[in-house]
Formats: C-alpha cells, sequence, structure tokens
C-alpha cells in the first residue's frame, strides 16, 4: 500500500498567517523540519509567516495553544523530535506532547499540523528531516494548507 502525502497542488488561500514553532532540542533534525515547512510555504506563495522557538517537544503544546489563542494565525505547525533512549522519559514526552498539541486543535478550533518526530534512532530523524521526499516539517506544511483549504470550503455557499 502507498502512502498518500497531503495534497500538493495549488492552493487558493488568498493572505493566510501562520505560525512556525520549532523545538530547540534534537536542533540538527528540527532546523531540518522547519527548512522542509518554511521551504513548502514559500512554495505555495504563503507570505506571512512567523516563526517561533521553544526548548522542547513539552513545550510545544504550549507555545501552539498561545499562538492560537492570539488570534493573529489561521494555523499552526509544531516541529520537534524525540528520540528513544534508555529510559520510559521518551514514553511520557511523546504521549503528553502528542495530547497536548491534539487537544489545542480542538479546543481552538484551528488547524494544527504535528509535525513531531518520535523515533528510535538519530538516523530515523535525520532521514525524516533531509532535504528529500520525506521531509516531516514539509508534510506538515502542506497539512495545514489543506486543513486550510477544506474549512475555507466548508464555509462556503453554493
Amino acid at each position: 500500500m502507498s502512502e498518500l502525502r497531503p495534497q500538493e497542488g495549488s492552493f487558493s488561500l488568498g493572505d493566510v498567517r501562520i505560525a512556525v514553532i520549532t523545538a530547540r532540542w534534537n536542533s540538527e533534525v528540527t532546523e531540518g523540519l522547519r527548512k522542509g515547512a518554511l521551504r513548502a510555504l514559500k512554495q505555495h506563495f504563503v507570505q506571512t509567516v512567523k516563526d517561533f522557538y521553544v526548548p522542547g517537544a513539552f513545550e510545544l503544546p504550549l507555545a501552539v495553544q498561545r499562538a492560537a489563542r492570539t488570534g493573529r494565525f489561521d494555523a499552526v505547525i509544531a516541529l520537534g523530535c524525540v528520540i528513544r533512549g534508555d529510559t520510559p522519559h521518551f514514553d511520557y514526552v511523546c504521549a503528553e506532547t502528542t495530547r497536548g498539541i491534539g487537544e489545542v486543535g480542538l479546543r481552538e478550533d484551528l488547524p494544527v499540523a504535528f509535525g513531531l518526530l518520535t523515533t528510535d534512532n538519530l538516523q530515523q530523524a535525520l532521514d525524516r528531516a533531509g532535504e528529500n521526499q520525506k521531509n516531516k516539517g514539509e508534510e506538515a506544511a502542506l497539512t495545514v494548507l489543506e486543513m486550510l483549504e477544506l474549512f475555507k470550503n466548508m464555509q462556503e455557499k453554493k
């Protein structure tokens, strides 16, 4: 079964405002995710992008919620990376970060892209953050654009 990627065509969104929030922890990986997201947004002519950083993945949900509540953004992209270690810390951080990011989108009725890598090792993370078709930052950006287009189409009167 082939993996379905988010819509890669053109989006007719007009002027949308997007916040990109990137965790600094594992920056070798997260900067690649960030570059992929910004590249995709630029390719789709998104002009209003605000870049923010948080210390680590665990801080992403709070920052995403704050960005959503400002009313300044139409969508938020959360980018981070957690690499499995020898303790259960990985499981706790991944579970709570995932839950928190998901709750923000539902509570604030705003597209929030989940660009959190949860990998077993550094190489898996680098493979998903490189300048290639597997870049999950790019995929996160395409996801929010597709969701914004969906929301716009739901509001249109026929």
